[in-house]
């Protein structure tokens, strides 16, 4: 029976500390958090409008074999309806829009440009600090395979990142079928391709190193395998590896490459662009070109994308497409780390009242935010000074205190200058108020006493 009651105790003790809490790899967004990531989403929008891409969503959960070939199943969110199907929580968008797209239009629709920005969920290991519920600003570029298409999202994903506001940061860029067309000119086993890949995949160069030295395989390939932490640079690298190759799907990647950095040349950013030969993604998944974005102070990619010709077949249309996705939770870091800021929008003006004045503050508090000033209402009764010190706190820079519904003081909090005004002649000045709350230089001039 105690036993019983201890357990029943720690139950309850355990109910009531998960309520001050959030689970594992989820967040809650403080005003200034929240105003900085809405901020980086709204300019990630705008240069995806600019492009010409659409905005379309798709439901937080599908039926689970909309993700089945495409992501990791053991970091799917899955649960049964009460219809017993089995559902899962978006782990990505790409999947989503390419059933979207292969199930609502034509081949004669393409090419089909779609972008998001949605939360997506997935069970990432909580020691690595990756969160479980994450948010993503992407776009899918879908029924159009060329170089002038990769580079085009190449284009959009660092322009996305130069309107955020970031400066620090580099896209390295990749060819799967580079690696496999050298593994292919190794002329391994089946089961000694699987173990090389796998090391390139977890980017252990040492084992990759280890294992191919251990095998017959031709010596230009045996160079890059063994030494594939070096093909990580500019475009010089990819010259150096075609004198190595005899493979044409190697040599065909490489040229690809080349193409799209001669493109991206004619964007003007060639600047932010590295090449990463080693790169291999999900083996299923990508089928050409493959980059990931990092920026200082980042703990992670930042940009994740590819061309994924094969994923809108699994839905009944072989369109090809290429996309990328930007983690805006990566993202946020950077700005304190880069020490980038983002002004949040906040009241620049605070409006006091007497009982006397309700009608006429707020009145007068809407005619401003008519004409674009944030406005906030004081709920601290009618003492003046009491409120210069909210204001203050608050980082609002005017107080317009109502005496009654026809007098008003005007209060600079920043500079302390203070004048007496009429309700009919305040709401007939607006350039008394400017941007930063009640207007210092305009008040002085009108004969403001300090």
């Amino acid at each position: 029976m105690v036993y019983s009651d201890a357990k029943i105790f720690l139950k309850g003790l355990t109910m009531r500390e998960n309520k001050l809490r959030t689970p594992e790899g989820v967040t809650d967004y403080l005003p200034k958090d929240y105003a900085l990531k809405k901020e980086i989403e709204s300019r990630i929008e705008t240069v995806f409008y600019r492009y010409g891409y659409s905005f379309i969503t798709s439901p937080t959960f599908e039926y689970s074999e909309v993700f089945g070939d495409s992501s990791d199943s053991a970091a799917i969110y899955k649960f049964i309806d009460r219809d017993g199907a089995v559902l899962a929580l978006r782990p990505d968008l790409t999947p989503p829009i390419a059933r979207i797209a292969s199930t609502n239009y034509s081949y004669e629709d393409a090419p089909l440009r779609f972008c998001y920005v949605e939360n997506a969920f997935r069970y990432n290991e909580s020691y690595q600090g990756k969160l479980r519920e994450f948010t993503q600003a992407g776009v899918e570029l879908i029924g159009v395979s060329s170089d002038d298409a990769d580079a085009e999202v190449i284009a959009v994903a660092i322009n996305s990142l130069i309107a955020a506001g970031i400066s620090d940061f580099r896209v390295d860029i990749g060819q799967v079928e580079f690696l496999k067309g050298v593994i292919e000119e190794a002329s391994l086993t089946e089961d000694d391709n699987n173990v090389l890949m796998g090391h390139i995949l977890n980017k252990d160069f040492a084992e990759t190193e280890k294992f191919i030295s251990s095998k017959q395989t031709p010596g230009g390939v045996k160079t890059i395998l063994s030494d594939l932490s070096f093909y990580i640079g500019d475009i010089g690298i990819l010259s150096g590896c075609r004198d190595l190759v005899t493979n044409n799907r190697a040599l065909t990647a490489i040229r690809r490459l080349e193409d799209i950095y001669g493109i991206l040349k004619g964007y003007g950013l060639e600047k932010y662009v590295s090449f990463d030969l080693s790169m291999l993604g999900m083996l299923d998944y990508y089928t050409g070109i493959i980059f990931r974005g990092y920026a200082r102070g980042a703990g992670f990619s930042v940009i994740d994308g590819g061309r994924y010709d094969r994923l809108c077949g699994s839905f009944g249309k072989n369109f090809p497409a290429v996309g990328f996705a930007i983690r805006v939770n990566n993202l946020m870091p950077v700005f304190e780390s880069q020490n980038i800021i983002i002004p949040a929008p906040a009241a620049d003006t605070l409006v006091a009242y007497t009982e006397e004045g309700r009608d006429a503050a707020l009145n007068a508090a809407d005619e401003l935010r008519s004409g674009g000033l944030f406005v906030e209402n004081s709920l601290l009764g009618g003492d003046p000074e009491q409120n210069i010190a909210y204001a203050k706190k608050k980082n609002i820079g005017g107080l317009i205190y109502f005496k009654d519904n026809k007098r008003a003081e005007l209060i600079d909090c920043v500079g302390g200058a203070r004048r007496n005004i009429s309700v009919a002649e305040l709401l007939n000045a607006p350039n008394l108020i400017s941007g930063r709350g009640v207007n210092d230089r305009a008040m002085k001039e009108r004969g403001a006493s300090s």
